[in-house]
């Protein structure tokens, strides 16, 4: 998962296959580097339109559907609840949930992932690799039976008021994408206090934010997915697919806004500030503000600025890293 932050001052304002004879697909060959062929196949479960049979609100008549990717490395109990934040628990239900299995996985989760994909809501995307992210992505919207798309991480949850708040501003055409705030946790939501990431609302806000630092929160995300494939979808740029994202659809004239609301609970780890840095995270960040200034998005001046301060703190070790995002997302 991915949820980098605003620039500190920005403030909050307005293995084994997972299905007995399932086929895993991977994206077409020849394909380009932003999203699967259309006639890529999901196996594995139902068209949304049939409905679910499980208990709770019914599914929303208008609909939308929940891209969750899940891979190898991801827990199976974290998984589950992670799955039941977005169904069972939520006020305003999805009528399709798009699982993506990027990549084999172990036999636990892969029963776990079984049971999931029985159901009718359900469509399953298995992948015969394990691809990265932009391209998980790609695949379950490829697989998406409606054009209103939620976003769910494999290890978060999701507060059970967060499609009622969310998706009608999406579903309605008022925006193209709308996220919101996180609730930072480590064992159970609340553990870590007022832990919470605030993000610009909306406009000017989101775009000056974006030329130093990511504007959304990607875990709490809902957008139209004509918005994201008029853009080219997600490409590859290691942890930093969705701030990619987001400034080619300011860069497109998109509608994204933030609520203030808090709509996850972000499970954080050592894994998460180990992830936020490195090398690797460093050349990604290179090539990505490179691109940024390519295309006119940010100046020379603004690219070396980001180089720096950015890089210097993903090259920072885990401790100092741990330090700085406790401190940028303390509350006020």
């Amino acid at each position: 998962m991915n949820a980098d932050g605003p620039a500190e001052g920005s403030s909050a304002v307005g293995g084994s296959s997972a299905a007995e004879g399932s086929s895993a697909v991977g994206p077409a060959e020849g394909r380009s580097a932003v999203g699967p062929a259309e006639r890529h196949s999901a196996v594995g479960g139902h068209s949304a339109a049939e409905g679910s049979s499980a208990a709770g609100p019914a599914p929303d008549p208008g609909g939308f559907a929940v891209l969750l990717p899940v891979y190898r490395n991801d827990r199976p109990e974290r998984f589950e609840a992670a799955f039941g934040s977005v169904t069972e628990a939520q006020t305003r239900r999805p009528a399709q949930v798009i699982v993506v299995r990027d990549g084999p996985v172990d036999e636990a989760l892969g029963l776990v992932l079984a049971r999931v994909a029985a159901r009718p809501d359900v469509t399953l995307v298995p992948l015969v690799r394990n691809y990265g992210l932009a391209e998980a992505l790609n695949a379950g919207l490829a697989a998406s039976d409606w054009e209103v798309v939620a976003r769910q991480d494999a290890d978060d949850l999701s507060r059970p008021d967060r499609f009622a708040l969310s998706v009608p501003l999406v579903a309605s055409g008022s925006v193209d994408v709308v996220g919101g705030a996180l609730a930072e946790f480590r064992r159970v939501p609340g553990d870590l206090g007022a832990a919470v990431r605030r993000y610009p609302l909306a406009g000017e806000a989101i775009a000056r934010t974006a030329r130093l630092a990511n504007p959304m929160a990607h875990p709490s995300v809902v957008f139209r997915r004509a918005a994201v494939r008029r853009v080219g979808g997600y490409r590859s740029f290691h942890h930093l697919e969705d701030y990619d994202l987001w400034v080619r659809l300011v860069q497109a004239g998109a509608r994204l806004a933030n609520l203030p609301e808090v709509l996850v609970d972000y499970r954080v780890s050592d894994a998460v500030y180990r992830r936020r840095g490195g090398t690797a995270t460093l050349r990604a960040e290179w090539d990505l503000q490179r691109e940024f200034a390519r295309t006119g998005f940010i100046t020379r001046a603004q690219r070396v600025r980001n180089v720096v301060v950015r890089g210097g703190f993903e090259l920072a070790p885990l401790g100092v890293r741990r330090w700085a995002l406790a401190r940028l997302f303390a509350p006020a």
